[in-house]
């Protein structure tokens, strides 16, 4: 079928229906039940633990592997920077592989480095170069899991329903913050050997290697549609897949019911009668080859940019207290090495209560947001997000979380500058974990949003940047603290990064929809009108959705005023809403 010309309704944009579309009018976004998206939030949530417990629980090691190697404390330091490095390079190369191939087999080939890499660090523990290669095929086999993971939610929930999914796995995800600074803290405090660490790791790897062969279901959209089509290579079916498909099958044959596939109990009749439509989007698709070089793309996005931005910021932040808290804990407060491991647990739950705080919250702005608009929210199809303001719903509220962020920052900085109480300082590093873990999902989710036909790949741009900015902030905080001190330090990063982000935050709401639809529609800029950026911009009475006069929803929301060739048009729908 060729590809229909873009059309123009009230004198806007709008996208000539294609196969894919009009395949997903009469099928169900997904055939994951609540259950099902459970379980996999669960496995998800231990797959993303790998990359923090891995960087965090070396960093109190790092005096002891230098006295121990007898190498120089910066030569330490290059391990980490080579960590680093490897952490933005792996979500581009197999996050980007996964949106082709399937999650299941990237996960299961870089967990596989993880744990070999690991085994190699326990038994090889007096070579540096062993350190040096080993902690780089580490960082690989570690670092790409939370980009996969969101690529996961993006192919199994809808949008108005992603927080769910997002806030519990950033809870788990930080888990292993909160767990690797003490254990690393704890062996450096008792100065036994370091090699029991990896041991540890290859544990861990094991464990989750097992879980995701076994229970981990295929969900790529390109590679088993919205779950209905059969995963037939050997690597797309879960371990326990034939034991399964023998029981499903014995139970048939003795109710002497015939059944086609083990998987056909969990369809809905609607997902089985439209299979052949699912069969033909998938089929169009093409295996994109795999190229890193996808996610430079989006870093020179106009609409990816300013999300970007204000997702890197809030690393940037994080990190930057990460690296400063052994040396401000111990010169102030003559903390040993196990209470420096404990004193980054307040950060690390503000940063689970936070994201698990968020995920609600992004979900509860999504309804408002299509109130506020008149739209219906299609629960099983799912949105058509061409056509909704996601940039308004995600970042709804968004300028207070950057606000308390920027203050807590100063106030931590200060605190430290005076010799404050020890107790101040670990409050704020809880509120800098609450707002800092909230302004890292809703970026995160916006980003996979406008770009869901690769989440992953989009996921890994994320990580690209926030990697690169970290890196900055890691480079520059020791330095630029014995300079300025620390009150001053962490002033002029707080404000840097808050006005940057409030910026970026206004030029997502203000444009980012228009620069959206340009890309989708193929429009110049010229032919498509600008959002008005005051909270009044609303659609209009006449933009109602198919969906919405289906059901015969009425729509009250206040005209819209459309800023077109420089003057207000009243009464105009923005958009036509799916």
């Amino acid at each position: 079928m060729s590809k229909q010309s873009p059309t123009r309704e009230s004198g806007h944009a709008s996208i000539g229906p294609s196969l894919e579309a009009e395949a997903q009018q009469s099928v169900a976004y997904t055939i994951f039940n609540v259950r099902q998206r459970r379980l996999l939030t669960f496995l998800l949530g231990l797959t993303t633990t790998i990359s923090p417990l891995t960087a965090t629980i070396y960093f109190p090691l790092l005096p002891l592997l230098a006295h121990r190697m007898n190498t120089s404390a910066q030569a330490i330091n290059l391990t980490i920077t080579i960590y680093i490095i490897f952490q933005a390079l792996s979500p581009a190369i197999f996050a980007t592989l996964s949106d082709s191939l399937g999650r299941r087999i990237v996960y299961l080939i870089t967990l596989t480095l993880y744990v070999l890499s690991n085994l190699g660090l326990a038994l090889v523990q007096n070579s540096y170069v062993a350190l040096l290669v080993l902690r780089a095929i580490q960082s690989l086999g570690a670092s790409a899991a939370s980009a996969i993971a969101y690529g996961v939610v993006a192919d199994v929930c809808i949008p108005a329903e992603r927080g769910s999914m997002v806030g519990p796995i950033s809870m788990a995800l930080n888990l292993g913050t909160c767990i690797g600074p003490i254990i690393g803290g704890l062996v450096a405090y008792k100065s036994v050997n370091y090699g029991w660490i990896f041991w540890f790791l290859v544990l861990v790897g094991v464990v989750l290697l097992a879980a995701v062969a076994g229970f981990l279901p295929e969900t790529a959209r390109n590679v088993v549609g919205n779950g209905s089509l059969e995963a037939t290579r050997w690597w797309e079916r879960t371990w326990m897949a034939p034991l399964r498909s023998g029981i499903i099958t014995t139970w048939h044959g003795i109710m002497h019911v015939w059944t086609t596939t083990p998987r056909s109990s969990h369809l809905t009749e609607k997902g089985n009668h439209s299979r052949m439509d699912e069969n033909a989007i998938v089929a169009k698709k093409k295996l994109k080859i795999l190229n890193p070089l996808q996610c430079l793309k989006i870093l020179v996005m106009k609409e990816a940019v300013p999300i970007l931005l204000v997702h890197g910021f809030s690393y940037m932040i994080d990190f930057s207290i990460q690296t400063s808290i052994p040396s401000a804990f111990t010169d102030l407060y003559h903390f040993n090495e196990l209470e420096v491991g404990l004193s980054y647990l307040p950060r690390g739950m503000g940063i689970i209560v936070g994201g698990y705080a968020n995920g609600k919250l992004m979900d509860r702005n999504y309804r408002i947001t299509a109130k506020q608009i008149g739209h219906m929210i299609d629960r099983e199809h799912g949105d058509d997000i061409n056509e909704f303001p996601i940039e308004r719903a995600r970042t709804r509220g968004s300028p207070y979380l950057i606000g308390i962020l920027t203050c807590s920052v100063i106030g931590y900085g200060w605190a430290l500058d005076q010799h404050g109480h020890v107790a101040v300082a670990l409050v704020l590093q809880f509120v800098q974990g609450v707002f800092q873990s909230s302004i890292y999902v809703f970026s995160n989710t916006l980003l996979i949003d406008i770009l869901s036909d690769t989440p992953s790949t989009a996921a890994a741009t994320a990580s690209i940047t926030r990697c690169a900015l970290a890196a900055l902030g890691t480079a520059t905080v020791q330095p630029l603290i014995g300079v300025l001190g620390r009150g001053w330090y962490f002033t002029l990063l707080g404000l840097f990064t808050g006005v940057s982000s409030l910026v970026a935050i206004w030029t997502i709401r203000t444009w980012g929809m228009v620069w959206r639809t340009k890309r989708v529609a193929g429009k110049p800029p010229s032919e498509v009108p600008r959002v008005a950026s005051s909270d009044e911009s609303r659609l209009g009475t006449d933009g109602k959705s198919s969906h919405a006069k289906k059901n015969a929803v009425p729509m009250d929301s206040p005209e819209t005023l459309i800023q077109h060739d420089g003057r207000h048009e009243p009464g105009s729908s923005q958009r036509k809403l799916c």
